[in-house]
């Protein structure tokens, strides 16, 4: 199941854009979003957002 993002703790620091592997993660109006189709599970976003605004699904 893809990340989620939790828009009320998300700051759109980008930490997670880069930790993935797969660029599944872009910045929109100041908000990470995750592309579920392209994300593979990996959890690098997961453990790279400061703010723990990113859980899997």
């Amino acid at each position: 199941m893809p990340a989620k993002v939790d828009k009320d703790t998300c700051t759109g620091c980008a930490a997670c854009v880069e930790a993935c592997p797969v660029e599944s993660i872009t910045i929109e109006d100041n908000l990470a979003v995750v592309d579920e189709n392209t994300c593979i599970d990996c959890e690098a976003c997961v453990d790279a957002c400061p703010t723990e605004a990113i859980s899997m699904g």
